[in-house]
């Protein structure tokens, strides 16, 4: 049942819209505020899906109760109620957020068209975060342990937020999905998530795929050229395996950090981006720092929250869900039958040692449900799982 604020210091007006939304529709819950004081202390304290506010009011105009609901509870679409000489100030309030207005005396016709308008509208802005909260199937993370739960923690703290991450732990167990969900959890979910894969880039082409180039840069640089960071601006970047990039790269990671500006490789032009940097790497950073690979600033820069991936072996607890998962998972992917594992197949690959962590694990419960049985077995397990 949509509930509706009528914030409104002459009671006339108020006892008109109250009559006009009733008789519009029975499932409409209607409230009144006599002034602005007391319209905030409502929003407050209730749930609305629209106000209706008066400009012209004592003790706190209208324009004061926008700037403070949208401080508060800004989802809630308001529309500004304005008196003849209100108009230039009503115009004023859609600038600052507001939905729309309506003058006085209200037009029926006009008014009940721009509520349900704006119903729609907060509809489909509850559903769009909502939406956002839901983390794709493709990068969700399969687990019930204490560490996999206190991750998931973590990560619902610090998603919508801006501050840094660094996911450190062996390869293969799932740092990357780790990335994905802090994305897909902030305010950044409809902006890109660029990955940046520092292994696999040459220490002399790192520069140029990350901060871009322009003509004339080097012998190939035939074009300009923009970078990842300006890729992914308004979004996020993952730069994973960060402990294999160059000294040089990461001063100029460093530097896009302290000042969220960058530059092409060959141009001292500076480019402003706005990027939320999310890294990862199987690597002891504070051992390359002592060694002299790694910069400490920059380590300091990125770990302002540290998520450690625990391996695979130190949660066995989560290897029936993960194969689970894997099992429906394949089953869609090659448009076949899910098969089911006994418990004596489960209990035997929670005992093996899963050196290559969930990984390997998918390859495994992939190759058993190709070579095992309709049932996999216990028998099938130990044939298959080793190779």
């Amino acid at each position: 049942m949509p509930k509706i604020l009528i914030i409104e210091d002459e009671a006339a007006i108020r006892r008109v819209l109250v009559k006009i939304l009733s008789e519009e529709n029975e499932s409409y819950q209607v409230e009144e505020a006599e002034d602005g004081l007391i319209g905030i202390e409502k929003i407050k304290n209730d749930d609305f899906d629209l106000i209706l506010c008066d400009i012209k009011m004592p003790k706190m105009d209208g324009v004061e109760v926008l700037e403070a609901t949208k401080k508060i509870k800004p989802e809630i679409p308001m529309v500004m109620i304005s008196g003849h000489g209100d108009l230039d100030t009503a115009v004023n309030t859609m600038r600052m957020g507001a939905f729309d207005y309506i003058s006085k005396p209200p037009d029926l016709n006009r008014l009940l068209n721009t509520v349900r308008n704006a119903l729609d509208r907060k509809e489909l802005v509850v559903e769009n975060k909502l939406l956002k909260k839901k983390v794709s199937k493709n990068f969700e993370m399969i687990g019930e342990s204490a560490a996999i739960s206190h991750i998931k923690e973590i990560i619902e703290k610090v998603a919508q937020t801006d501050a840094r991450v660094l996911i450190t732990g062996p390869n293969g167990t799932g740092k990357e999905l780790v990335a994905h969900w802090l994305h897909q959890k902030s305010e950044r979910a409809n902006g890109p998530m660029i990955e940046v894969n520092c292994a696999a880039i040459p220490s002399e082409l790192i520069e140029s795929e990350l901060f871009g180039h322009v003509k004339g840069a080097f012998t190939s640089a035939v074009k300009d050229r923009a970078g990842k960071f300006e890729a992914a601006n308004s979004g996020t970047i993952f730069l994973d395996e960060i402990g294999d990039m160059s000294l040089p790269a990461q001063a100029k990671v460093l530097r896009a950090l302290q000042e969220s500006r960058i530059q092409r490789v060959g141009s001292d032009k500076d480019i402003k981006v706005n990027v939320r940097v999310v890294a990862a790497t199987n690597k002891d950073l504070k051992k390359e720092i002592a060694e002299g690979r790694f910069r400490e600033d920059l380590y300091h820069r990125l770990a302002v929250i540290l998520i450690q991936v625990p391996a695979l072996n130190d949660r066995r607890e989560d290897i029936p869900l993960l194969v689970n998962h894997f099992t429906e998972k394949i089953a869609s992917e090659q448009g076949t039958a899910k098969k089911m594992f006994s418990d004596k197949a489960i209990k035997l690959l929670q005992d093996y040692d899963w050196t290559g962590n969930i990984r390997e694990l998918r390859n495994v419960v992939e190759r058993l449900i190709i070579l095992g049985g309709t049932e996999v077995s216990e028998q099938d397990v130990k044939m298959f799982a080793s190779k």
